[in-house]
């Protein structure tokens, strides 16, 4: 590893310690303000599939479960292959620390295939990349610096939202890897979390929140993906319902020419 590694890159090293058994810690760089920002929870147990001897084809489905609080103390982490069919393979990862389990993860890989295709949704209206204001992560928890927002609506700082007269969850913004990064599936999967507080945003006020589980679907190609290469892609994200200390998340990532990349959905547990 050397000074021009990528953070992202650098925090997805694993050690292998037999066939679908690695070891790790969660890079500091990605953490949050009790813990790891889910995302990077997310990409290193995709790391740990893609890294598998056995694995064929691409992600096209996670759902990583966060079990309990991640702390900086080396992980351990097993991969399986629960079942290895003509068209998906199916894995189960289970990440271990402190004598406890911390996360589980199903994902789903497969061959990309040419078949028909048709894309009846498509991204919201954008501004400019170029002409949208850069979303300052000064006083913030590290791992935004770690990406470059900025957003045409829906930005945490609400100030004139309350419990009382909440504000809109909807957010739309350009995000992109800081320092730039080709996007990869690594970087998909994180991506897919990195969209700050709801709570932030609909009430005006901080809350302790954390994903309980999130699930990615992986819409783009290996080919589409390198189309995008560096280049910031859009997120949206919403809300449905907040109730009795859960709220659902809805996500998608598309590129700056319309071609969806990625849906999630996620449930996000706030302390009241």
């Amino acid at each position: 590893m050397t000074d021009t590694t990528h953070p992202l890159d650098a925090a997805l090293v694993l050690e292998t310690n037999g066939e679908g058994l690695y070891g790790g810690a969660i890079a500091q760089s990605y953490w949050n303000i009790a813990g790891p920002f889910g995302g990077i929870i997310a990409a290193v147990l995709l790391r740990g599939v893609m890294d598998h001897p056995a694995r064929r084809g691409r992600p096209i489905a996670q759902t990583a479960n966060l079990c309990a609080a991640i702390t900086p103390d080396p992980f351990e982490m097993r991969v399986r292959l629960a079942r290895d069919g003509r068209s998906t393979q199916h894995w189960l990862v289970e990440l271990m620390q402190n004598g406890g389990v911390a996360a589980t993860c199903s994902i789903v890989t497969g061959p990309t295939r040419e078949t028909w295709a048709h894309q009846p949704a498509s991204p919201p209206p954008m501004p400019a990349y170029g002409g949208t204001a850069v979303f300052s992560r000064e006083g913030r928890s590290g791992w935004t610096t770690r990406y470059d927002m900025r957003f045409e609506r829906g930005s945490p700082v609400n100030e004139s939202a309350s419990a009382e007269k909440p504000g809109s969850a909807e957010t739309r913004l350009w995000i992109r890897d800081e320092p730039a990064r080709p996007l990869d599936y690594d970087s998909l999967a994180a991506m897919a979390d990195a969209f700050i507080l709801r709570l932030l945003q609909v009430r005006g006020a901080f809350a302790p929140s954390a994903t309980v589980t999130l699930t990615t679907y992986f819409l783009a190609s290996e080919a589409d993906l390198a189309a995008v290469g560096t280049a910031p892609v859009i997120g949206t994200a919403d809300t449905r319902a907040f109730a009795h200390g859960f709220h659902d998340q809805s996500g998608e990532l598309w590129s700056a020419d319309g071609k969806m990349l990625a849906v999630s959905h996620q449930l996000v547990w706030f302390k009241e």
